[in-house]
């Protein structure tokens, strides 16, 4: 079976096509996938535009993220399960949108870019904290890091309004 035999099947199913036709479940998951994106990346791009010197300066950065991280855990969890009920109401129209491609590409891209900057630069973070100008590879995560989560919108709302069907 191929993938794309797979999410026909997955399309098919009676879940998934009762999600796509109900009157209020399917408004209310986009909804909260929409209010959850808002949610996570408010507090996401906080962090970075404090990682790159543009707001915050004076608050150390580990304050910025013990704050906001656990938002934006909360946010990405929620936003997840409703993308995945979205990807499941209409599994066959995602798989074969370019943009749906791009967004997963650069979603995976923006997490490998989380994983690094913790696991790396972010572990030395008393050495830097209060310092207004963070060191060149933290600065560089938080470029990386907006430049991906914008790019992951624009391909999230070109998907839905793809004239490549």
């Amino acid at each position: 079976m191929s993938l794309l035999e797979f999410f026909e099947w997955l399309g098919n199913t009676a879940w998934s096509v009762a999600l796509l036709e109900s009157i209020w479940v399917y408004p209310l998951v986009e909804t909260t996938h929409v209010l959850t994106l808002c949610l996570f990346l408010g507090m996401i791009a906080t962090l970075d535009l404090r990682l790159v010197g543009l707001t915050l300066r004076n608050v150390p950065v580990s304050e910025v993220a013990g704050r906001l991280l656990p938002w934006a855990f909360v946010g990405f969890a929620l936003m997840v399960v409703s993308g995945v009920l979205l990807f499941y109401s209409h599994p066959v129209r995602a798989f074969e949108n370019v943009f749906f491609r791009i967004k997963m590409v650069m979603l995976v891209l923006a997490g490998l870019n989380a994983f690094i900057f913790h696991t790396t630069v972010y572990r030395r973070v008393t050495e830097w904290d209060r310092s207004p100008v963070t060191p060149v590879k933290a600065r560089l995560a938080g470029y990386f890091s907006l430049m991906l989560w914008t790019t992951v919108v624009v391909s999230g709302r070109m998907q839905a309004y793809n004239w490549f069907n």
